[in-house]
């Protein structure tokens, strides 16, 4: 007799639909598994084995049988141990040991030897198939039902066993309903650093204000200890928090990644990703085999910390130049293309010469004129186009060091910051595109939105001409003036946004 009942498989970062077949048939014990399956699910047929005979049932070695499993469709690479749920349910379905319509029903969980059932990752991914395919029930492990029951419109089954889920389905037990109060799942606040412990470097908390207001990229450039770390450690208190489908679209690259927390699998706050300048290109960008995000995905929506810039290989740092142009990253295989989101907020942190003293009035530079030339030609041109503001930190003074603690001003900066938001949500609402920010904005809208007059447009002439400025630098300068008129409520960009604008662009090379 031959069964079927379903599961998913995690690609990229979205489930796809995988049917377990079985066929039981009478001849020599044999108990096979075909379908692509690596290792992990190999090895399901020892655990599928002893968790059935846990749970009371006959398991296929001990009967003279042949069970044949396939895991359809064939032609795509299943890996994992979140197969062993339905390869269970659809042998006991094909041996006739339970009854019950496997239609409409989705299942995912790693079994225990003893029958008890393991969390996976990727709960609320699977959650999401089921709401696209319009199915309404999900049977998962109990550790991973808050993380599911985010979609309100799926019914959760979580469990704890194999035997509490075939109590269920032959309608002998009613399992208790799962309908978690998100307020308990948000994640418990971790004391971002607030602006008001950064004494002085008012340029650059302008920067950070006129960055986080329009999702610009930001370089810091300084000697060491001058609070360039710090500055960036405190962009996550002033950003606005993640509506609701941005927190879906967070939590779900953290379950496919297997980095939400059990406790509290709801991501509401943006993310701030730091890597070491050791990570290797595809740790930023993602890759391996299978394809994982990388951190650039895992900064989504949020903040992409680069200290030490100069310090990456190179070949990551131009790896950088498509995600921060096109908000993705592309993965090719031979066999697949996988696309990763990836529309984050570069922040790098940079010394200005190896030994960090370069320009300084107080301390002499010992780096080489070669040296300095290798450090900062690491930074090429095209890659540095793609940055928005470029703000020097200088060394602060003892009495800027010592000058009393403002209060509340990330909280003050916050508010001024979410009504920008909301000025450019406004804006791009015929968009059709929530979430837009304006240094997302296209050709098109750049032409609609980012109107300058004369004085503005001769300025901006001069340095274009001049080769001071790119074509793309043209328009990013463009879309930071809008957001410096925004965080002023002026419906028009005027002369002094695109002079702050074009201050903050353009680089110093000396």
């Amino acid at each position: 007799m031959s069964s079927k009942v379903f599961s998913a498989a995690i690609i990229g970062l979205d489930a796809q639909l995988i049917e377990a077949e079985a066929e039981v048939s009478y001849g020599l014990r044999r108990f096979s598994i075909v379908g692509l399956a690596d290792k992990a699910i190999e090895e399901s047929k020892e655990r599928v084995a002893s968790a059935l005979k846990s749970a009371g049932f006959r398991p296929p070695q001990g009967q003279p049988q042949r069970v044949l499993i396939n895991l359809a469709p064939a032609n795509l690479k299943k890996e994992g141990s979140l197969y062993d749920l339905p390869i269970a349910l659809s042998y006991l379905l094909a041996s006739e040991q339970v009854k019950f319509n496997p239609n409409n029903k989705l299942f995912v969980g790693e079994l225990a030897l003893d029958g008890s059932l393991r969390p996976i990752a990727g709960a609320l991914a699977f959650a999401l198939l089921c709401k696209e395919k319009g199915w309404n029930e999900l049977f998962l492990p109990r550790e991973n039902a808050a993380e599911a029951a985010l979609l309100k419109d799926i019914k959760i089954i979580a469990a704890s066993s194999l035997s509490e889920i075939v109590r269920y389905l032959e309608n002998k037990e009613e399992p208790a309903a799962v309908e978690p109060e998100i307020e308990k799942l948000l994640p418990l606040p971790e004391g971002p650093v607030d602006l008001a412990w950064i004494k002085g470097q008012q340029m650059a908390k302008r920067a950070l204000e006129i960055a986080a207001a329009g999702n610009h990229n930001l370089f810091f450039e300084g000697p060491p200890g001058a609070g360039k770390t710090l500055l960036a450690k405190a962009l996550p208190s002033v950003l606005p928090p993640l509506s609701f489908e941005e927190s879906i679209e967070v939590t779900k690259i953290y379950s496919v990644s297997g980095l939400l927390s059990r406790e509290r699998p709801f991501i509401n706050t943006r993310p701030f990703r730091s890597p070491h300048h050791t990570a290797s290109e595809a740790a930023l960008i993602g890759g391996g085999s299978p394809p994982r995000p990388g951190e650039i995905t895992l900064a989504h929506r949020g903040v992409l910390f680069l200290d030490e810039f100069p310090e990456f290989h190179r070949d990551v740092l131009e790896s950088l130049r498509q995600p921060l142009e096109e908000g993705a990253i592309a993965i090719s295989r031979s066999r697949h293309r996988l696309s990763f989101p990836a529309k984050f907020m570069l922040v790098a942190a940079s010394n200005p010469c190896p030994c960090g003293y370069r320009n300084s009035p107080e301390q002499q530079c010992t780096c080489t004129f070669s040296q300095v030339a290798g450090y900062r030609k690491k930074l090429s041109g095209p890659l540095m186009d793609r940055i928005d503001l470029f703000v020097n930190v200088p060394q602060l003074k003892y009495e800027k060091l010592t000058e009393p603690e403002l209060e509340g001003s990330s909280a003050k900066l916050k508010e001024k910051i979410i009504q920008a938001r909301k000025v450019q949500g406004q804006r791009f609402s015929e968009e059709k595109k929530p979430g837009l920010v304006n240094a997302e904005m296209n050709m098109p809208q750049i032409k609609k939105y980012c109107q300058v007059d004369s004085k503005a447009g001769e300025l901006l002439r001069k340095y274009v001409d001049s080769g001071r400025l790119s074509a793309r630098g043209y328009h990013r300068v463009l879309k930071t003036a809008r957001t410096i008129a925004d965080l002023e409520a002026s419906e028009n960009i005027r002369f002094d946004n695109v002079s702050e604008a074009l201050m903050y662009r353009l680089r110093s090379e000396h």
